[in-house]
C-alpha cells in the first residue's frame, strides 16, 4: 500500500533508485532550487491573485492579462483545490486512511456540467506532459459528480503558450490506461523491494548522493 500523486510517480519513471531512497527510505531530501523556489512563489502570487484579489508584485505583472482572461471564465471557482481519490478510485478526503492518489490543481471552474482547469507552469513547454491534466480530471470527475466534460490546459506563464485537451466522463477507463504500466512498475517495487537505478546527464544534480551513478563518484 502507497500513495503517489503525479509528480512522485514522475520521479519513480525517471529513477526508481532515487524515489526510493527520497521518498520510501527518506536518508535524502531533493534541493530547493531556485527554478523550484521561484516557480513556488509564482504559483502562490497567482493563486491569491485569483483567489482574493491580491495584487500582482510588479515582477508578476505580465501574467495579468492571462490571470484576467480566466477570471472571465463563468461558474464556481476553485483555487489550489485539493482532490485525493481511495483504492476504489473513488473521492476521498486528503488525510483519509484509505487515500491512494492525491493532486492539487491550480486553477478550477465548474459550471453545471462542464469543468475547466488550468495548470500553471513557469518553465519551458518544450517537454509538455499532458498526463497530468489526466489525472487531474478523473478527479474532477469524482469530486463533482455532476460534471460530464472537463477542458483543460497547461499554461506556460513565461512564454504565454496553452497547451489544451478535453475529456469526457465516458472515457475514463481510456484515461487510467494512461497510467497504468508505470503504476504496475511502481506497485512491483513495493512488492518486491526492487529499485533499479536510472544513470542520466542528471545524475550530478541526483541528491542521493551513495549512488554509484553519482557524477561526484566519477
Amino acid at each position: 500500500m502507497f500513495t503517489w500523486s503525479f509528480s512522485s510517480l514522475k520521479d519513480y519513471i525517471n529513477c526508481p533508485k532515487q524515489y526510493q531512497e527520497v521518498k520510501v527510505l527518506k536518508n535524502y531530501q531533493k534541493e530547493m532550487t531556485q527554478q523550484i523556489l521561484y516557480g513556488n512563489q509564482v504559483h502562490k502570487a497567482l493563486e491569491n491573485y485569483i483567489k482574493d484579489g491580491e495584487p500582482l508584485a510588479e515582477n508578476y505583472q505580465r501574467f495579468a492579462p492571462l490571470m484576467d482572461s480566466l477570471k472571465e471564465i463563468p461558474g464556481e471557482f476553485h483555487p489550489e483545490l485539493r482532490m485525493a481519490l481511495n483504492f476504489d478510485k473513488k473521492a476521498c478526503k486528503w488525510s483519509a486512511e484509505d487515500c491512494w492518489v492525491r493532486g492539487i490543481v491550480d486553477f478550477l471552474v465548474v459550471d453545471g456540467e462542464d469543468a475547466f482547469i488550468v495548470d500553471y507552469k513557469t518553465g519551458s513547454n518544450k517537454y509538455a506532459d499532458p498526463k497530468q491534466l489526466k489525472l487531474m480530471a478523473l478527479m474532477v470527475f469524482e469530486h463533482f459528480p455532476q460534471v460530464n466534460n472537463v477542458k483543460a490546459g497547461l499554461m506556460f506563464v513565461m512564454n504565454n503558450s496553452f497547451i489544451t485537451e478535453e475529456y469526457d466522463r465516458e472515457t475514463k477507463d481510456d484515461l487510467w490506461n494512461a497510467f497504468t504500466p508505470d503504476l504496475a512498475r511502481l506497485t512491483h517495487s513495493y512488492e518486491n523491494d526492487v529499485w533499479q537505478a536510472n544513470p542520466t546527464g542528471l545524475c550530478g544534480w541526483c541528491p542521493v548522493r551513495s549512488c554509484e551513478h553519482h557524477k561526484e563518484r566519477y
